[in-house]
């Protein structure tokens, strides 16, 4: 009995899915169409949120979506082996989201590089505005007129605050995958996210004077 045990094959396990670089890897080198459709699946929803947000108009985002995957179609030998796939796409993405704006006559010249210092303390009044304890701030956030300050006061910051918000509090980007993404230093990230801290204060601060 215990010989006839032995000889039995042990029971599979079942298979864990592909990571995002696997599946990107599979389809550069055998030209799996299927492993293409689920990176485009897995990153739907998300991605087209993160372009919506950023752009502020679903058609351009739509557009954007597609022309970003078909980048990755078309510069998949560029993808460099060891590297993740998740801010490589962001980068792709975000580009197109500046091509499309620029297309559209909407890019804002605004200061990119405007910056203030600021402490851990400060960080956290962001942290307590935009109730970013989930992966999105405006989740949680008390009401709908505070949704609506909140997300027309980040669409006033300048575009490169905008986009590290986005990454960092909307995405949930540490702040070395944003800095890849925005092909910035991680302590320009950290800077600019300071800085947009400060406004975003100061704007609600005003404006709530204001009202009082």
């Amino acid at each position: 009995m215990l010989a006839t045990l032995e000889m039995m094959p042990a029971a599979e396990s079942p298979q864990s899915p592909m990571t995002d670089e696997e599946l990107l890897i599979r389809f550069r080198e055998n030209g799996d169409r299927d492993a293409f459709e689920q990176l485009v699946h897995r990153y739907e929803r998300e991605l087209f949120s993160y372009l919506r947000r950023y752009l502020g108009d679903a058609e351009l985002a739509e557009d954007a979506f597609q022309a970003s995957f078909l980048q990755v179609f078309l510069k998949v030998e560029q993808f460099e082996v060891g590297r993740r796939f998740r801010p490589w796409l962001y980068t792709v993405a975000t580009n197109q989201a500046i091509d499309a704006q620029r297309r559209n006559k909407r890019h804002r010249m605004v200061s990119l590089d405007r910056q203030n210092s600021g402490d851990d303390e400060q960080a956290g009044k962001l942290v307590d505005l935009l109730a970013a304890d989930t992966p999105d701030p405006l989740a949680n956030a008390n009401g709908t007129e505070r949704r609506d300050w909140v997300r027309k006061a980040v669409t006033e910051l300048p575009e490169s605050m905008q986009a590290v918000v986005n990454l960092v509090y909307y995405q949930g980007m540490k702040y070395r995958e944003a800095a890849d993404v925005l092909g910035v230093p991680v302590g320009t990230v950290k800077s600019r996210m300071h800085t947009a801290i400060l406004k975003l204060n100061e704007s609600w601060n005003n404006t709530h004077t204001e009202q009082t």
